[in-house]
């Protein structure tokens, strides 16, 4: 099988790398993290005149059609820069909510200014009592009339703070952790009863709480049958991990690159600490540990557009796996090798690593996802 990218995906490569290092370098990362939202409007903007925005969704929706592959080249370099930019968020949790669920005139209303750059989006699915599991859904959404009520509480909703328009996962029926009886609603972030609560996340970025109370919203806000939005909220929670992977092996090949850099400049005792025959180890474990990530990588982002969930999971898992443990050695040993330095905020190699940590948790931890690899059937 030829893993080697195709001219048109080596242009949009080394197109998003130098897009973000002139448009967002680690600086602007730097700046932003005391800014209310966390990222700019009008870089988002720009990103939807590239056609970024619009790359995960088919051309019957108003997008390029491309695969996740292609997803994946724009999101390793977009770790690589720590780019703040709520695009997992937006397109590929809320937007693939919308794309599945939604009508037609959904698409027009909620996919065209998203693709756009004019709008962004959040997904609220996660629960205290839930972990990752989507089907933990104790937030309801009770009818009444040709209208919902909707009572309950999200967390760590990405975006959450800065959404336009947010997708709320209630209970219509049944109980938490049931997979019937799960629907989807979108909320314009004006509705009455919506209380936003920013949260600061432990990388610089920045999340929210979600509480509803007494959120009344039309039957129209509905996205898709009543009480069949499980799967699809399964099929975005593999998408989300995926796209850690993906994002995380940036942040693993910059981490790496700074590293040895210093090693190359950094003197001690008169001499480069690079020619030190244990740090040279060290580096190339690094080095190993982020091509065995790359591979799995690889995998995850062909096998999660896979019709068999099966499949998809059983990839998806064991990329999330090596993500976890090769991303904490990677980040772990470049903070070591940079000395103490390294762990002063001034540096850029702690942004680095606080940005795995947050990966790793994101959609599934180690845990999760090895107890879920066990759990799949042998092929």
């Amino acid at each position: 099988m030829n893993f080697d990218l195709s001219p048109d995906q080596k242009l949009l490569e080394s197109t998003a790398a130098s897009f973000v290092k002139k448009e967002s370098p680690v600086t602007r990362f730097r700046a932003l993290r005391e800014d209310p939202v966390g990222w700019s409007k009008s870089l988002w903007k720009t990103m939807g005149e590239l056609g970024w925005l619009g790359l995960a969704f088919p051309e019957s929706a108003g997008g390029l059609g491309g695969s996740f592959v292609d997803v994946a080249i724009l999101l390793e370099q977009f770790g690589a820069a720590l780019l703040p930019e709520p695009f997992v968020a937006s397109v590929l949790c809320a937007g693939t909510a919308i794309l599945r669920l939604g009508s037609a005139e959904d698409h027009e209303a909620l996919l065209a200014p998203l693709i756009a750059g004019d709008t962004s989006l959040a997904l609220a699915w996660a629960e205290r009592g839930g972990r990752y599991d989507p089907t933990w859904v104790e937030t309801t959404a009770t009818p009444k009339g040709d209208e919902y009520v909707l009572r309950g509480e999200k967390i760590f909703v990405l975006n959450g703070h800065a959404a336009d328009s947010i997708v709320v996962s209630a209970r219509t029926a049944g109980s938490p952790g049931d997979s019937d009886g799960i629907s989807l609603f979108v909320l314009p972030r004006d509705t009455a009863g919506l209380r936003i609560t920013p949260v600061q996340t432990m990388d610089g970025q920045k999340a929210a709480t979600i509480r509803l109370d007494d959120v009344v919203v039309s039957a129209r806000s509905r996205l898709g049958a009543e009480g069949a939005a499980a799967p699809v909220l399964d099929e975005i929670m593999d998408l989300g991990a995926a796209a850690a992977c993906a994002e995380g092996l940036g942040v693993m090949r910059t981490s790496l690159a700074m590293t040895v850099d210093y090693l190359k400049t950094r003197e001690q005792f008169g001499v480069k600490i690079g020619t030190f025959q244990a740090l040279q180890h060290r580096a190339v474990d690094m080095f190993i540990r982020t091509e065995l990530t790359k591979g799995t990588s690889i995998l995850a982002n062909i096998k999660v557009e896979d019709p068999d969930p099966a499949e998809r999971r059983f990839a998806v898992s064991a990329a999330k796996v090596e993500l976890a443990i090769g991303g904490r050695h990677v980040t772990q040993q470049a903070i070591q090798l940079h000395g103490g330095i390294g762990i002063t905020d001034e540096h850029d190699i702690g942004l680095y690593f606080k940005r795995m940590h947050v990966l790793n948790a994101l959609f599934g931890d180690e845990e999760h996802h090895l107890a879920r690899f066990a759990a799949q059937p042998a092929f």
